[in-house]
């Protein structure tokens, strides 16, 4: 039988690198060899709302917005972070109403770590039936355009890969059975 590797690091220290939007922080850690190597961690909403949200002609609520990372105005599906204290499902209809004024039938489909390198978990959301009830509340911070999209459109953007929560993307059309390549 072929030895399985070990696969046990330990954290030796931990400090505060940047304080900022988004907290960074520094993670010493002894690998498997005994050597040991410095990670930087990113911090910050531990929870992220993700929501695939339809209208009742199953068009597909995206918004656009100004991203600092890449510099440019992204494409995306409505979400942002779970407050503290606050319920997931109660995040995801809050930030569903505030970016985009639409309500829906939410349900949440599953969950997925955002990447390697972050503390954040974000949790994927289906939005049915959603329609206008009032207009966007935003932070000072967020200038976000709605537009809604069809299907076909929608699938074709998300294989252009410039739609940032694909995940989402994913998780949501196939929970209604619909394949990303028809």
């Amino acid at each position: 039988m072929e030895r399985m590797p070990n696969l046990e690091w330990k954290k030796i220290d931990e400090a505060l690198v940047y304080d900022g939007y988004r907290k960074i922080i520094k993670r010493r850690y002894q690998m498997p060899d005994g050597s040991e190597a410095n990670f930087e961690i990113v911090c910050g909403f531990p929870k992220v709302a993700v929501i695939f949200a339809l209208t009742p002609e199953n068009g597909v609520i995206i918004t656009k917005e100004f991203r600092p990372g890449p510099g440019k105005v992204l494409m995306e599906l409505p979400g942002g972070a779970v407050e503290p204290d606050e319920e997931l499902l109660d995040a995801a209809k809050r930030e569903l109403l505030e970016e985009t004024g639409y309500q829906g039938e939410i349900t949440m489909l599953g969950k997925s770590f955002v990447e390697a390198y972050t503390k954040q978990t974000k949790f994927h959301f289906i939005a049915k039936n959603c329609k206008k009830i009032a207009e966007k509340n935003l932070e000072r911070t967020e200038f976000i355009e709605e537009t809604i999209i069809s299907l076909a459109d929608f699938k074709k953007l998300v294989r252009s890969g410039e739609l940032t929560d694909s995940d989402t993307a994913l998780y949501g059309l196939m929970s209604q059975g619909i394949s990303l390549f028809d």
